[in-house]
């Protein structure tokens, strides 16, 4: 087992029990509790765990927002998957018909990227003959794409957060206000039925509303580790997203309720 899978099960485990043990933990995977250690230093700096005495238990600050690099870590191989399935969701893709209607011919789709490190993997995997128009406000997502020879990449501008690397505020909204794209894919630190889509920022949460708004079919990229997590702002609902593309680790039940709660799901 890689760290990141590890790393993930000792994150499902704190949830489930409230708490977890380095001695446990160490004989359930069969590593060191060294090893065991480190992997809690690496769950507490992304905000996921709070590391007490012997072990850890789930993080509860719903305003703690850990750093890009980080985030970028925790996850990593889901967050590939992910991004990997969700190409299928790009206008002219052969893999399906977005949101009830035919595939669309290369260089006719446009798409917003929201920031976020699984956004900016989804980037990174866009094939070289895709040929879209592309708005982000994630300074890390048009790097990953300003090179790319068949996009027209607009960046939107605005006060850049540095924990994200987002640009928000009025600039931002207005310039989302002026779009009108096929597919948003969208980014979020926590999602529920009951809680919706949440982030620690009030600002970046009303740039996610505006770009919800402003495209025709939406699809969450989010990572299990993410669902039932809450944040303090809420910038929609599970209602508001047609395609939930997330990993294995989240549980056939909790997809279809979320399925019967109106969108679909993909467990890449």
């Amino acid at each position: 087992m890689y760290a990141p899978e590890r790393q993930q099960e000792i994150l499902r485990l704190a949830r489930e029990s409230g708490r977890v043990d380095v001695l446990s933990l160490a004989e359930e995977f069969q590593v060191t509790a060294e090893t065991v250690r480190r992997d809690l230093k690496a769950l507490d700096r992304a905000g996921l765990v709070r590391r007490v005495h012997g072990g850890a238990i789930p993080a509860g600050r719903l305003d703690f927002e850990p750093d890009l690099a980080e985030r970028d870590g925790v996850a990593a191989d889901e967050k590939v998957r992910i991004a990997r399935a969700a190409l299928a969701e790009l206008p002219g893709s052969e893999n399906g018909e977005h949101g009830g209607g035919a595939p669309r011919d290369r260089g006719f789709g446009s798409v917003i990227l929201d920031a976020g490190t699984t956004a900016a993997r989804f980037a990174a995997e866009i094939p070289l003959e895709a040929e879209l128009t592309v708005v982000t406000h994630g300074l890390p997502v048009a790097a990953r794409l300003a090179d790319h020879p068949g996009l027209t990449l607009h960046l939107v501008g605005g006060r850049i957060r540095h924990r994200t690397r987002a640009a928000v505020d009025d600039w931002a909204l207005r310039a989302y206000r002026e779009i009108n794209a096929d597919v948003l894919f969208l980014a979020t630190n926590g999602f529920s039925l009951d809680g919706g889509l949440t982030t620690p920022d009030l600002a970046e949460a009303a740039v996610k509303r505006a770009l919800i708004r402003a495209a025709r079919r939406v699809v969450l990229l989010a990572d299990s580790g993410k669902f039932e997590q809450r944040h303090f702002a809420r910038f929609g609902d599970l209602s508001d997203v047609d395609l939930l593309i997330t990993d294995t680790g989240l549980s056939p039940d909790d997809a279809l309720a979320i399925e019967r709660a109106g969108t679909e799901v993909v467990r890449a």
